[in-house]
């Protein structure tokens, strides 16, 4: 299997904190929030990660490298803006094995979910699966429906509505299929152009502790409690 991070956007909403610093790399209790995501990985047995690098992407090589733990860092550094679409396209240009599953994760976020649970709901003809984490709070998030069987019926990017609800957690599993939904453009959206077209999406549903770090309050959220994310699942 394969597996992309991405860490190339901007982070304007986290202001000066991000100027100088990825957030991928913004310290949560004892470790970074790479080193965080790079642990779940390992257990997992991957054995190289592509970072999708733009915003500070030298900055992010001098601090990581080209090695962690024995896992292979390969850099898809973007010359300009691609969308979160755009910069999976460009990443899944630079794995290993691209008739193989790809496991994506958003580089700002925490969760206790087992990726190596995750995996095994992930069917070889579908187009992959989401992880659809509970908030309380859906009105800043992507929300998922889906069925009893778990097959998404539809995604709604961030309504504004104020109710609980299963949200996209920044973790997908994309079979090599998934890449027919990809517009031919380099810049798009993996939320607005791609899932609402998607035919065979699966979604993995948790209740476990979640949280992304990509406004000042929640990021001041996880340094208070990143013990919540110590029991790190098989």
């Amino acid at each position: 299997m394969n597996a992309i991070i991405l860490c190339g956007g901007l982070s304007t909403r986290l202001g000066e904190i991000t100027k100088t610093i990825p957030k991928i790399l913004l310290p949560i209790g004892p470790k970074r929030v790479f080193d965080w995501q790079m642990e779940k990985l390992k257990k997992m047995g991957i054995k190289e990660v592509v970072l999708a690098a733009g915003h500070l992407a030298n900055n992010l090589r001098e601090q990581v490298g080209t090695e962690w733990q024995g896992i292979k860092i390969i850099y898809a550094i973007e010359n300009k803006k691609l969308g979160t679409g755009g910069a999976i396209k460009h990443a899944l240009e630079y794995v290993l094995y691209p008739e193989k599953p790809t496991i994506i994760l958003n580089g700002d976020i925490l969760t206790t979910v087992s990726f190596v649970d995750m995996v095994k709901y992930l069917r070889s003809n579908s187009d992959g699966i989401i992880l659809g984490s509970y908030v309380p709070d859906v009105s800043s998030y992507g929300t998922l429906i889906y069925d009893s069987n778990y097959h998404l019926q539809s995604f709604k990017e961030k309504e504004g509505i104020n109710k609980p609800g299963y949200q996209n957690g920044g973790v997908y599993i994309f079979n090599p299929q998934i890449k027919k939904y990809f517009p031919t453009t380099e810049v798009f959206s993996i939320e607005y152009d791609v899932f609402p077209n998607v035919k065979d999406l699966d979604v993995y549903e948790s209740d476990k502790p979640w949280i992304d770090i990509g406004i000042p309050e929640r990021l001041e959220w996880a340094r208070e409690n990143y013990h919540k994310f110590l029991i790190i699942n098989d």
